[in-house]
């Protein structure tokens, strides 16, 4: 047996032979014995079950009551993200007919598998699960959480920031129309890995000359330190090594068009990952959209809205469509 359990016990005895039904009523102006069966009192009520019920139907009332229901936001307010899976590649051709390569992202289900508060965790954040996965897949912990908190099993899991006016209740789905044709958002993923690579492919080096004197040396990177001063090779020197395999965030890319039946969206330019590869959505940290024309905290369809049936929603070109040839 433990020291911290002998002590345990013995205090235990020394309270039970000296008990005091009237110690938790006493006076301010008792004297020292009924001062100690006070402390007597408070540590037998420390230990019942009836003090940890009544605390934890405390901390219970204490969790702030999450509704669904939109309002307006302020220009200190911040939404949260999506998940999505990046389909593939296509391109548009603007009025000079130059190619324009258009993303096409897929989000899939995306629902709040979590939500943090600060009364809880300290901060507001919103987890936000996507895609579907059996359970033999995931690992005990993962489906135990999934179980806790009442939601479906999710493939991919990520944590959003959010301000305390912008959090969702759980099991809340947010389709593509969290988003709106037109505005900038930040893409995150993680880039297409290469391997291990060499300086000229890496770092973009020159390489040594191609011509007399330079024998199965033409893509070394050349020398990397001194002589005697300092005479090493310093931190950070750009050398061979494994390329690609990284997250990367494409800041301020152009939401062009989504189609909310298919939960598909457009977006203007490239965005990191291979196809397959899954990627964060996020209003831009620049160039911020209008507060006015977002859904905010999120899209919330009407009741008699019925989602194969909408059309794709595209962003407005002005009066000449910039991926259009002109005549």
């Amino acid at each position: 047996m433990s020291a911290l359990s002998r002590g345990l016990i013995s205090r235990l005895r020394l309270l039970s032979l000296n008990p005091s039904p009237s110690s938790c009523t006493a006076t301010p102006a008792a004297n020292a014995m009924t001062s100690l069966t006070q402390t007597q009192c408070h540590f037998f009520r420390c230990f019942s079950s009836e003090a940890m019920v009544d605390a934890t139907e405390a901390v219970a009332d204490r969790r702030p009551v999450i509704e669904a229901k939109p309002g307006p936001m302020s220009p200190g307010s911040k939404r949260t993200g999506l998940i999505a899976v990046k389909c593939g590649m296509t391109a548009l051709w603007d009025k000079w007919g130059a190619r324009v390569p258009i993303t096409v992202l897929w989000v899939d289900d995306n629902i709040v598998s979590q939500v943090k508060t600060p009364e809880k965790e300290g901060f507001p954040a919103l987890q936000i699960g996507c895609g579907q996965k059996k359970a033999k897949h995931l690992t005990k912990p993962e489906v135990g959480h999934f179980r806790g908190q009442g939601v479906p099993l999710k493939r991919k899991l990520h944590e959003f920031p959010v301000s305390n006016d912008a959090l969702l209740p759980v099991g809340m789905g947010i389709g593509v129309r969290h988003f709106v044709p037109g505005q900038y958002v930040d893409v995150t993923g993680i880039t297409r890995g290469k391997g291990f690579q060499g300086g000229m492919k890496r770092h973009g080096f020159s390489g040594m000359p191609a011509s007399h004197g330079a024998s199965l040396s033409h893509r070394s990177i050349g020398s990397t330190g001194q002589r005697d001063d300092a005479g090493k090779v310093f931190k950070g020197r750009k050398m061979p090594g494994r390329m690609g395999g990284k997250q990367r965030t494409v800041k301020n890319v152009w939401v062009y068009k989504i189609d909310p039946a298919r939960n598909l969206m457009w977006v203007k330019g490239q965005v990191p990952g291979a196809e397959g590869n899954f990627v964060f959505i996020r209003d831009a940290f620049y160039k911020k959209p209008d507060v006015s024309s977002l859904p905010f905290p999120t899209y919330f369809a009407p009741e008699d809205e019925d989602p194969s049936k909408l059309e794709p929603l595209v962003a407005d070109l002005g009066e000449v469509d910039p991926f259009m040839v002109a005549d």
